[in-house]
């Protein structure tokens, strides 16, 4: 079973989840067999969140109940708070994950505080354009590592820029395997370009 944290903080970016968090909780388009995942959200304390849609989110626990395996997940969504420096645990956290191969999933914001713990110095990843990480993380030296495209998988790293919800959420879903391969192109291809055909080759996959 993979065990999925999603870790939640005032602010946090709503859109930049909704792909990955509906699929992985309804599980409606999984194939035959795929791999059982439960998904909690995490934060600093059990104190409610707001996010940037004014949606009210109780955490199920906190940091120090995470439980890191092979099969753990973090997931790191957009936020304008992420500079704030009490979530420095979660990104110790995160590069605990990634020292245990486990998972890391961040997106907008959360690729800025990565980057500012110097995680993403070796690796291939992505964030909001070029410039952007430099800008925002003065301890980022990972220049050359950066790929100017909306997400970038690099093993168990994930990182997308806030314009790569879809593809993040895609490349997310390969990498846990839970769907069929022709499922996936085509439930991809159906929210990237909302061609009906492509509607319609998903349900076929379902049968």
């Amino acid at each position: 079973m993979f065990k999925v944290y999603i870790y939640v903080l005032d602010t946090l970016a709503d859109w930049e989840l909704g792909y990955v968090t509906a699929e992985l909780n309804s599980g409606r388009f999984f194939k035959k067999g795929a791999p059982e995942v439960s998904a909690k959200t995490v934060a600093i304390s059990k104190e409610p969140v707001k996010t940037m849609g004014g949606l009210t989110i109780v955490p199920d626990c906190t940091i120090d109940k995470i439980v890191i395996s092979a099969k753990s997940v973090l997931l790191l969504p957009g936020a304008n708070t992420w500079d704030d420096p009490k979530h420095r645990a979660i990104i110790q956290k995160a590069g605990e994950f990634l020292s245990a191969g486990a998972m890391v999933c961040a997106i907008c914001g959360a690729t800025a505080a990565l980057a500012n713990a110097g995680l993403l110095d070796q690796r291939p990843h992505t964030s909001n354009g070029a410039g952007y990480l430099e800008m925002v993380s003065p301890n980022y030296k990972g220049q050359k590592f950066f790929v100017d495209t909306p997400s970038v998988a690099d093993h168990n790293l994930i990182t997308a820029s806030s314009t790569g919800a879809l593809l993040w959420a895609k490349q997310i879903f390969e990498r846990l395997d839970v769907f069929q391969h022709n499922t996936l192109e085509a439930w991809y291809a159906y929210f990237s370009t909302n061609e009906a055909q492509h509607f319609f080759a998903l349900m076929q996959t379902l049968r």
